[in-house]
């Protein structure tokens, strides 16, 4: 009986939907472990087969019976190796969030998954049916324990997999990125261990998928609660950890421990890899960009340049006579530091037409923010017609700040396939600017340290129609992330008045997040499928 062994992590990036894709990078990953690693047994992530989340997929016969054939096909082709692979399985009726364990040429146990979250952007229970059971298999003596995902965040599945006679647990994820879900995720998995007593193995997913970007960073922890190995973050491979019995125990030995991203690193490379695969996957030749020489602006172009490359990128800039010079000069320079193409298409002459077609109506009425809309909706309209004629993805630079309280324009520059900046609040886009800047000094200073401004009227400043941005930024994060109440925000110190202003505002503008485009997820709540709020609601109107 072998005292040592090789287990593997494969944190790959996977496409949901494409079955046969996935299937051949599971092959290849387990054959790579096997002769390259020498592993015994390599783990994937959870749902590797179908990509994470399937959504209403897993509703088709057809889709399932897909996963069926994968299946077969890796026992096939994997011997000599225990492969713990994830998978949709039908049993008796019901659909499974399973773990198969697959050896020398069938599927020989499975575990079905028992916790199914249904928040924020989970849906398990939608689909699946939890177990009720552990798994344990026993890889040339070492007895490993199975769990998935959201397993590991209760007391209930790694405690049962112990009692079952594990020596070891793995762990199956595709855990989506946020701030603080790296630090999280570790925590949870040290409470485990010391409960159990059992070392964990945590293989994550990596890459994006429409709004959630997985971010990897698989680790293994020993019986003691010490990290042991930690995977890059932002990456994939194939990540060995060497177990071995020491008087009678199984532990996982020390590895490759990558160190932690700085705060603003880690959401700035979240916001590339989402760019990155949302492109990549729905088969985009390039991205197009309004670029106005504003804050919000010059970081998805950075971010964009930095995904795709430079060549890949596409700006805009569409003056009228509201633009500062200022603005042309640094939109131009931003894009000869990165290298993306530039090209100036003046919209005055197309504004002064819809203005005269639109005078037998609007008569001798003031301009007000029709005019303003004008403008944005003729820059949105030029930058889907290039969009259309040279077939590159039109991103929108909107962030959260201005999504919250509908500081944009329907149809205007809310237009796009993508909006990198969803769910990155203004006073953070600045501080990733400024990292970006310290990498490498792309953006101009003035674009870091001048008022922000839509420049769609003479001397507009964005702080005619809001709070300062701090204090925006501040009260929404209260009331969207933690969903703290009105007296709550005011015990903080913020002025009740402004408080109510800026709900009002968020509640009155869902319908404008309703049809905007998905953006990455980077917080614990961001606009989309992580917050549903009816359009349609009394809620918020008045004071509470």
């Amino acid at each position: 009986m072998n005292d040592r062994l090789r287990f593997a992590m494969a944190q790959l990036n996977l496409l949901v939907g494409d079955v046969a894709g996935n299937t051949d990078a599971v092959i290849e990953a387990a054959t790579e472990a096997r002769d390259r690693l020498g592993a015994r047994l390599v783990c994937f992530p959870e749902l590797t087969l179908t990509g994470y989340p399937p959504d209403d997929l897993l509703l088709r016969s057809d889709f399932i019976t897909a996963v069926e054939e994968g299946l077969e096909r890796i026992a096939t082709a994997t011997r000599g190796i225990t492969v713990i692979v994830g998978a949709p399985q039908l049993a008796d009726g019901h659909l499974y969030n399973a773990a198969c364990v697959i050896r020398d040429g069938a599927v020989v146990d499975h575990y079905a998954k028992q916790e199914l979250p249904t928040y924020g952007v989970f849906d398990d229970l939608r689909y699946f049916t939890p177990g009720t059971s552990p798994c344990v298999v026993d890889v040339d003596g070492c007895r490993v324990g199975v769990t998935i995902c959201e397993d590991a965040w209760h007391r209930g599945p790694v405690n049962q997999a112990a009692d079952a006679g594990a020596d070891v647990v793995v762990n199956l994820n595709a855990s989506p990125f946020d701030h603080y879900k790296s630090a999280a995720r570790e925590s949870v998995l040290r409470d485990r261990v010391a409960e159990t007593g059992l070392p964990i193995l945590y293989c994550n997913m990596a890459g994006g998928q429409d709004e959630v970007v997985y971010d990897g960073g698989s680790c293994a922890f020993d019986g003691e609660g010490d990290l042991m190995a930690r995977a890059p973050h932002f990456d994939t491979g194939l990540y060995p950890v060497d177990m071995e019995r020491i008087h009678g125990r199984w532990t996982p030995l020390e590895g490759a421990i990558e160190p932690s991203l700085s705060a603003e690193a880690v959401v700035y490379e979240a916001l590339v890899w989402g760019v990155r695969d949302y492109v990549e996957k729905n088969g985009f030749p390039s991205v197009v960009i309004g670029l106005s020489g504003g804050i919000d602006s010059a970081l998805v172009t950075c971010v964009a340049a930095d995904a795709l490359g430079p060549e890949r990128v596409h700006c805009l800039m569409m003056p009228t006579r509201y633009t500062a010079d200022m603005s042309r000069t640094d939109a131009a320079a931003l894009a000869e530091a990165l290298g993306v193409r530039y090209d100036t298409v003046p919209i005055e002459s197309v504004f002064d037409g819809f203005r005269e077609t639109l005078e037998p109506i609007f008569g001798d009425r003031p301009a007000d923010v029709t005019e303003e809309n004008l403008q944005s909706r003729i820059r949105g309209t030029l930058l889907m017609a290039v969009s259309n004629k040279l077939g590159g993805l039109v991103l929108a630079p909107g962030n959260k700040s201005e999504m919250a309280v509908g500081y944009s324009t329907l149809y205007g520059d809310m237009v796009g396939g993508f909006s990198p900046l969803k769910d990155i609040f203004k006073t953070e886009a600045y501080r990733l600017a400024a990292y970006r800047n310290a990498q490498e000094p792309v953006i101009p200073e003035r674009i870091l340290t001048r008022a922000p401004s839509a420049e769609l009227a003479p001397d507009q400043k964005d702080s005619d129609s809001l709070p300062d941005y701090a204090e925006l930024d501040s009260i929404l994060a209260g009331y969207v992330e933690d969903d703290a109440g009105i007296d709550d925000l005011v015990a903080q110190g913020h002025d009740r008045e402004t408080v109510l202003k800026v709900v009002k505002l968020l509640h009155r503008n869902e319908y404008k997040r309703r049809q905007s485009a998905p953006g990455v997820k980077v917080t614990t709540k961001a606009f989309g499928r992580d917050r549903r709020y009816p359009i349609t609601s009394g809620f918020g109107r008045q004071s509470h």
